[in-house]
């Protein structure tokens, strides 16, 4: 079990952050290991055949044996959204030191794998040019691994922390930290990470928290070393959606009434949504989302309800009638 023990100053500097590196860094498990997550498949079998002449040895071996990553792969984001050449530019400027202590801590107890060999010994230089290469590498896959699917991934993760901060708000940390997962419990003052393969206890010492929802980690993960300022990377709610096709209008009397947009919509609303998360699901801007939902609440066929900072819609009864409507009129008359 890992600890981190917060005081009241650290509970007030509590913040959220994305961290497109980090998303990057922790595919890794999903690409080596297909059946750590099947929500993750579609995702990595389009990846696979993307991957052309990249060194996939050295991407694997960045993933250890206990699926635990180097910690300076994973750079605490200094802002709300670093872009990913930033975060890189940190990575890059890592010392050999830390480089080849994070990698074999990340390893133990097994022996680095061969393409790490060169951080396992006492020469700066090559474990500098190992560390430049990972870079590379980690550039080239965030490019065809990931970058396509980020303003999606990014959507997701912005609705994942507006639920986040709601609960902060009106429960304070026992009700923040209640349903981010069952490994994770809040006493007196104290997160503690359950099914952690190594046990130690972290005072923030007015570090703070910061919190990371990810869409590729299945459980929290936060950093394996206990020198690390308190960080959790935790799994984001809304995952099982982000790679499933976007809903197709199928009802060809409400499309010729209402048009296909706004069919679409309609059909998706039969629970309450977010406009950023109704745009996440078919993959457009917010803005272009909003306009219909307007139309359709004037017309009564949805309706809203403000949950913090954000609206939520969903189908009125109205709505559900007019819906339910066109599939009966479509079906055989009895």
């Amino acid at each position: 079990m890992i600890s981190f023990e917060l005081g009241v100053e650290d509970l007030a500097d509590t913040r959220f952050a994305l961290s497109p590196l980090g998303e990057t860094v922790l595919s890794l498990r999903v690409l080596r290991e297909p059946g750590l997550s099947a929500v993750h498949l579609p995702w990595r079998r389009s990846v696979l055949g993307r991957l052309g002449a990249l060194d996939t040895a050295l991407l694997m071996s960045l993933v250890a044996q206990r699926r635990t990553l180097p910690d300076f792969l994973t750079p605490r984001p200094a802002s709300f959204a670093p872009d990913f050449e930033a975060e890189l530019a940190a990575v890059r400027a890592t010392s050999p030191d830390t480089v080849r202590r994070d990698l074999l801590a990340a390893h133990a107890p097994d022996p680095l794998p061969d393409p790490l060999s060169a951080a396992d010994c006492a020469d700066d230089a090559a474990v500098a040019v190992l560390r430049d290469d990972i870079c590379d590498l980690l550039r080239s896959y965030w490019e065809v691994a990931v970058r396509p699917a980020w303003p999606r991934m990014r959507l997701l993760l912005e609705a994942d922390m507006t639920y986040r901060a709601r609960q902060l708000a009106v429960g304070g940390a026992r009700r923040l930290f209640a349903d981010m997962h069952p490994n994770l419990r809040w006493n007196d003052g104290v997160l503690h990470i359950g099914a952690m393969i190594s046990s130690h206890r972290v005072a923030a010492s007015g570090r703070g928290l910061l919190l990371l929802p990810s869409v590729f980690v299945h459980k929290p993960a936060p950093p394996v070393s206990p020198e690390e300022p308190p960080t959790l990377a935790y799994p984001s709610r809304g995952v099982a959606t982000l790679w499933t096709p976007p809903p197709t209008a199928d009802q060809p009397a409400l499309v010729a009434l209402i048009g296909a947009p706004r069919a679409r919509l309609l059909g998706l609303l039969d629970e309450p949504l977010a406009t950023a998360e109704i745009a996440r699901r078919f993959r457009v801007t917010p803005s272009a989302v909003s306009q219909h939902l307007r139309v359709l609440h004037a017309a009564g066929l949805l309706s809203r309800a403000r949950d913090g900072r954000q609206v939520l819609y969903r189908r009125s009864p109205l709505g559900d009638e007019l819906a339910g409507g066109v599939r009966a009129a479509g079906d055989p008359e009895p």
